[in-house]
């Protein structure tokens, strides 16, 4: 990880002998928010197996676990799908493979490794809206989860960026998977949070 002679932050993904190296940042005991605009300004990597990941997890993680803290999915992208976004929430009761989410394709066949792109979320209470390059395209509210499932979305928030390789999710790279690759972050601006 490290700064580009433009004030980039890049998230550096390489093969080693032994694995992958990569990197992950976090605001956990540093800053915070509870509602109010979260975005980022974004260009992915991708290929099969490559994951990068906008996402916030609830600041009482170390109290109550995770997924009772929730965690906000601003940007997910897994590589194989390099057009696509994953906007999520996970709570107890919808985490992992049941939650609730929401996806934005861009149009015309371009990737997101093609030019950068405005991830976002619009936070008040009860209600999470998911944008990408200004285009809200999920809504999301205490009824939009399982029934009898508890809101979790009103507390404070820390923030992340990362890119994994490899995993359930995005399955593992293969031969057709470019080393080395960069996230390339913008920015991250935080306005109108309590």
């Amino acid at each position: 990880m490290r700064l580009d002679g433009s004030g980039h932050l890049i998230i550096h993904v390489d093969r080693t002998d032994s694995g992958y190296t990569s990197a992950r940042i976090k605001t956990q005991g540093l800053l915070s928010a509870r509602y109010g605009r979260i975005e980022a300004r974004i260009r992915l990597p991708f290929g099969p197996g490559i994951w990068p990941a906008f996402w916030a997890l609830g600041t009482n993680i170390t109290s109550v676990g995770w997924p009772q803290c929730g965690e906000i999915d601003i940007m997910e992208n897994i590589g194989r799908e390099p057009s696509i976004n994953h906007g999520s929430i996970h709570g107890p009761g919808y985490s992992g493979g049941n939650s609730v989410t929401g996806l934005f394709t861009l149009p015309g066949g371009t990737r997101f490794s093609d030019d950068f792109h405005v991830f976002a979320i619009q936070w008040a209470a009860q209600t999470i809206t998911f944008s990408v390059d200004g285009t809200t395209y999920k809504t999301v509210t205490p009824s939009s989860l399982p029934p009898g499932a508890s809101w979790v979305f009103d507390n404070p928030f820390f923030l992340i960026l990362n890119v994994a390789v490899g995993g359930n999710f995005p399955g593992n790279p293969d031969a057709s998977t470019q080393f080395p690759q960069d996230m390339v972050v913008d920015y991250v601006r935080v306005t109108g949070a309590s």
